[in-house]
């Protein structure tokens, strides 16, 4: 099995706590779903918001999930001017037999802008 990184990103409305929980359960379900992970295959994940989204970690939605013996991290993304604002990433390591060529990036919400050609396949 190889390590491969799995990437996706999502969007919210307004920096609460219930919005980033929502929007980071629904991608980390669908990047799940849509690759078939195992949950004994994940190694790591990481969580990145833009710094306008604050309320909440959002690796708080994976551990309510049951996400519990997983290495799991939240950081801020850069701040560069003109980036889609309120957005949520997520990279998921999981060690697998999938070619990359078969690992399905999940981009959801207002985040399809960020990669057209990944969120049409993911679709």
């Amino acid at each position: 099995m190889l390590v491969r990184g799995i990437r996706g990103a999502t969007t919210v409305s307004t920096n609460s706590r219930d919005e980033i929980l929502d929007a980071a359960r629904e991608l980390l379900d669908e990047i799940v779903r849509a690759n078939e992970i195992p949950h004994e295959h994940v190694a790591s994940i990481i969580f990145t918001t833009t710094p306008d989204l604050t309320a909440e970690f959002p690796a708080v939605a994976a551990r309510q999930a049951g996400w519990t013996d997983v290495a799991l991290e939240c950081l801020h993304e850069m701040n560069v001017p003109g980036s889609l604002p309120k957005c949520l990433r997520i990279l998921m390591h999981v060690n697998t037999e999938r070619s990359a060529a078969d690992i399905k990036h999940i981009y959801l919400r207002g985040a399809t802008v960020l990669r057209p050609d990944l969120a049409k396949q993911s679709q």
